[in-house]
This record gives C-alpha cells, structure tokens and sequence, in this order.
C-alpha cells in the first residue's frame, strides 16, 4: 500500500522528551507519569493510561463558578503514547523555567503535572464586563512544559510600549505585564479580527504578548 499518507509515523526521535510535536497540529506525549490536558483533546493513544475529571481542588472550582471561565482539564495517568489535538490547530511547545505565563483557557492545551495552575482575574473595570470576554484567564507556573495552540501561524510582540491586541487573537502573554481592556469602537469601522472587534487587550510593562491570526473558522464552519 502506498501514500503520502503514510510518511507521517509516529515520532519516535525524542523519547526522552514528554511533549513532542508529532506535526504541527498534534502533540504526542510520552506519557510515564501525570500530565494534564485538555478534556476532549485525546485523539489516540497506546498503551496503559487513565483519564479523570481533574478540577483542581475546590478553591479552584469555585473561582470557575464565579468567573465562568470554562476550563476543564483531564488528568492522564499512565505510561504510554498519548496524541491529543485540538480542532486542526497548531499545537506549540513552550517549556517555563521557573517562570509564570498567562494563557487564554481555549488555548490551553496541556502542561506537565510539576506546573502550576491557577485562575485569575484581569482587573479591567467596567470596559472589561462590556466586552464580555478576556476578564479572567489561567497562570501556569513553575518548571515544564506545556502546550498552547493557535489558529494559524501565531506571532510574538516584545511589549516595552503600550500593545493593543483584539480579544480574540491573543493565546498568551507574560504575567508581569499590566492589561486593561479598551474599546475603539466607531460606528462602521469594526477594526478588529473577532467577535470583539472593538475591544482590544491592552499590554504595558516589559514582556512578550503571543497572537494567533485567526478565530478557528474554516471557510464558514466554525470549528472551535
């Protein structure tokens, strides 16, 4: 039997690594231990693994009550081949080293279990609840790796002046920075890529601020 299909096998180049990039829209771990992901990222997997409900203890399920952010995380135990994906997205690798980033919920994909997790609240005043969205996001801290995804080809910006992102393309940014919520709303000029087009995230201080040029459509199907 032959097709190009078949040139993609599993990658079996960096054992010794817990998160590789089988390709650019999954991630394979070489799971001996605990990660946590994604609930319904699992696309495949061998071997013997165990997936549970993981809410991250009470104090965390009642901030999730009360801001609403949807993040719900599987605890995968085991030892195995784990490839998970996220609806076609680019999956990207980035390893903390006793470092504390901020991640957009839907962009969070898994992270290893010697990480950190917690969610908190931007204080962005009334502009924030207006824009309905971007008001609470999750940290990720610690030593390890996680993965991010991103709906086309994300870009980074070095932020040492005043950055403006829209809402819906921001995946990450560090947690050093300070964010506010503006609107440039103008009737007829709808300046932004998402559902936020008026509202931006607005970064100062000293840091990165990552952002995906896409809102997960495909053609007319949305897929995210």
């Amino acid at each position: 039997m032959k097709s190009t299909i078949f040139t993609n096998n599993e990658n079996t180049q960096q054992e010794h690594r817990a998160f590789v990039s089988q390709n650019l829209n999954t991630l394979l771990v070489n799971l001996n231990g605990t990660i946590y992901s994604k609930q319904g990222a699992m696309a495949a997997y061998q071997g013997n693994i165990d997936f549970s409900f993981e809410g991250g203890g009470v104090n965390k399920m009642f901030k999730k009550m009360v801001t609403g952010e949807n993040l719900s995380f599987m605890k995968c135990s085991g030892q195995g081949d784990l490839f998970l994906a996220d609806n076609g997205s680019q999956i990207h690798i980035v390893e903390l080293e006793d470092e504390e980033m901020t991640i957009n919920g839907p962009n969070l994909v898994a992270f290893e279990s010697s990480l950190t997790w917690d969610i908190k609240m931007i204080k962005a005043g009334l502009m924030g609840f207006v824009a309905g969205g971007g008001l609470f996001n999750t940290t990720i801290e610690g030593s390890g790796l996680v993965a991010v995804s991103s709906w086309g080809n994300p870009f980074v910006i070095a932020v040492d002046q005043t950055t403006y992102v829209d809402i819906s393309c921001v995946i990450a940014w560090s947690s050093a920075l300070s964010v506010d919520v503006k609107s440039s709303f103008k009737a007829g000029a709808l300046i932004g890529r998402g559902s936020g087009e008026a509202f931006q995230m607005a970064f100062s201080g000293q840091g990165f601020v990552v952002v995906q040029p896409g809102e997960g459509m495909l053609g007319s199907v949305p897929v995210r």
